[in-house]
């Protein structure tokens, strides 16, 4: 069992509908045909939207990913239409909401790694292999890989796992053309996006995108992009292969749902406690450096 712990009354805004409650965000038509996509403050781990929220996570998400979308207009188009909130939308909307374009989604996970930890890491271990990708004998938590690789999953509804998949399976399903441009847009993003960390001391060990297709029928990219929610950042001056590392997104929060501290057992049924304010601050503490690592700003999210 797994999903939302409360799940979360949607806001009626005149104007919109409401489509969807994500892990994060809402998403909302509007009369025109455009989304409109609010981030809130929710965090999940382990297949669990959590009871407790991190204070000015969705103004932070929202700001990094319109920060990485400028910087990546040159490889791929994105579904940004306006930062604004649409008439009437309540006042805590501003700083997270987007306007975006509708698309019709590729229901893949893109995800690329260029370190090898988490899920990669435990099916490496298991056959030497990433989603049919093989690897080098050696390798540890941490390993810096030769070359980023493309390894997808298919997308989960919420409460769900994402399951890994093959190249293979993706082409068997949507095509080798689509799969061929997806593992290239996805390792083209990827790079610039670990290329602009590593300057800033900050090491992208893996990341997953989503991507549609617009009216054109040209694939855009969608949702967030780049944040620690997405993402695993490390901080380079502490990297060292052979450990979990160090990191600036919800590992945090993982460690202590994991712990004896919090009591939760993650094989029963029951649900997740409540944060500690302990683990609130830090986790947003360690969203806030990340912000602030990469665009140079103070966060300012309230």
């Amino acid at each position: 069992m797994s999903g939302f712990v409360e799940k979360p009354v949607p806001v009626e805004v005149p104007g919109l509908t409401h489509l969807h409650t994500g892990k994060v965000r809402d998403l909302y038509a509007a009369a025109d045909g455009s989304l409109v996509m609010v981030a809130s403050d929710r965090i999940s781990a382990y297949d669990w939207v959590l009871p407790t929220e991190i204070p000015g996570k969705g103004r932070l998400l929202t700001r990094l990913s319109l920060w990485w979308f400028d910087r990546l207009a040159d490889l791929t188009d994105n579904h940004v239409v306006s930062d604004t909130p649409p008439p009437g939308a309540p006042a805590d909307w501003a700083g997270r909401t987007l306007v975006c374009r509708a698309l019709e989604m590729v229901p893949v996970e893109c995800v690329a790694r260029g370190y090898l930890t988490g899920s990669g890491l435990a099916e490496y271990e298991a056959d030497g292999t990433v989603c049919g990708v093989p690897l080098p004998e050696g390798l540890v938590d941490g390993s810096r890989l030769a070359e980023p690789i493309f390894t997808p999953a298919t997308k989960a509804e919420v409460g769900e796992h994402d399951e890994n998949v093959s190249y293979e399976a993706v082409a068997a399903r949507h095509g080798e053309a689509l799969a061929a441009e997806l593992r290239e847009r996805t390792i083209a993003v990827y790079a610039r996006g670990r290329e602009i960390a590593e300057e800033r001391g900050i090491l992208l060990a893996d990341t997953k995108f989503e991507f549609g297709r617009g009216a054109d029928g040209r694939l855009v990219l969608a949702d967030e992009v780049l944040t620690p929610d997405s993402s695993r950042f490390w901080p380079a001056d502490s990297w060292e292969p052979g450990r979990p590392q160090p990191s600036f997104d919800k590992q945090y929060i993982r460690d202590w749902l994991t712990s004896s501290a919090s009591g939760w057992d993650r094989a029963a049924d029951a649900p997740p406690p409540e944060l500690p304010d302990e683990v609130v601050e830090r986790t947003r503490a360690k969203y806030a450096e990340a912000y602030e690592r990469l665009t140079g700003r103070a966060p300012d999210i309230g």
